[in-house]
């Protein structure tokens, strides 16, 4: 025996309590999700380096361990804007196009100066650059900055 309702039966009342079903965001192109991968990698790094500074500098014996910590403290606090922008990128928010290039365009004199140290800096640096260079290529691209809602006229404004 099966329970189903003869065709003339009304169909059963929705619960007004439920919620629609959320509509899904629409596929970001890839690169935009690079892009973000790529800025949240740098915010990462960022953040990581600042938590070693900050451990070092409290549990470590550093030459100055007031600056250490500084250091530390300042690196958290600068991780999170890429981290922010890598967010806002993987989401299409327009917003977090300007704080993913301001980000870039800050990593390349960094980059510049661990080329300058020389030794195994260099290769730090390197890709450091390429990242840097590879993001804003990625975000000036007309695939992104359509997905994300700016179009020809509107970057003038």
């Amino acid at each position: 025996m099966s329970k189903k309702q003869p065709a003339n039966a009304p169909a059963p009342a929705a619960d007004p309590s439920a919620a629609p079903p959320a509509a899904l965001p629409a596929a970001l192109p890839g690169r935009l999700t690079a892009a973000a991968a790529l800025t949240a990698l740098e915010g990462l790094a960022l953040a990581g380096l600042g938590l070693y500074m900050l451990f070092v500098g409290i549990a470590g014996d550093p030459d100055s361990p007031q600056q250490a910590e500084t250091g530390g403290i300042t690196l958290l606090a600068l991780a999170a804007l890429p981290l922010i922008a890598a967010r806002g990128l993987r989401l299409g928010r327009r917003w977090s196009r300007g704080p993913a290039l301001i980000t870039q365009l800050m990593a390349l004199p960094v980059a510049w100066t661990l080329y300058s140290t020389g030794g195994a800096m260099i290769a730090a640096a390197v890709a450091l650059a390429l990242a840097a260079v590879a993001v804003v290529a990625l975000l000036v691209n007309p695939t992104a900055t359509e997905a994300l809602g700016i179009g020809p006229g509107e970057q003038a404004r």
